[in-house]
């Protein structure tokens, strides 16, 4: 289904705006972005409410091949979260190794020196590694594998 604009303006396909609309709500993303040869369509929305900490994985997302080991994911007191969080510098799907046969970056109770990558985020098919800005002991890992994150969401705690 597709509204076209008679005086030659940019062809909207009105259903595919709903299905964005739509993973937006499934998903708690605030923005969702397409890009389909000459056309792109973003779709946001306002968000009120802080996000909470587990999302589902969208339907769209390819989950990889084979489970990364499970990691244990620590519920630290919030204040210890603002102090010593690494947080995600943007929207996309975090993963905690670098491929699925891989070992995990990091796990609980680890030492970590300034520089090592503590997770990977992928955002538009680009894999960005998120990196310790300082030494420390990984003290509590606040997502999971293939988990959907936020700009500014605490992701690794590290003392």
């Amino acid at each position: 289904m597709a509204d076209n604009n008679n005086d030659g303006g940019m062809r909207v396909d009105v259903e595919l705006v709903r299905q964005l609309a739509s993973l937006l709500d499934e998903t708690n993303l605030t923005e969702i972005e397409v890009e389909d040869n000459d056309r792109r369509i973003r779709v946001a929305r306002e968000v009120h409410a802080a996000p909470a900490m587990n999302y589902a994985a969208p339907a769209a997302v390819a989950a990889p091949a084979a489970p990364v080991a499970p990691v244990a994911v620590a519920d630290p007191a919030p204040a210890a979260i603002s102090a010593n969080a690494v947080k995600s510098p943007m929207v996309g799907t975090v993963y905690l190794a670098a491929n699925p046969e891989a070992k995990p970056f990091i796990a609980v109770g680890q030492k970590v020196a300034a520089g090592d990558t503590l997770v990977i985020i992928e955002a538009m098919k680009v894999m960005n590694p998120i990196i310790a800005t300082a030494a420390g002991t990984v003290s509590a890992i606040l997502i999971e594998n293939g988990q959907p994150v936020e700009f500014d969401q605490a992701l690794v705690v590290v003392e």
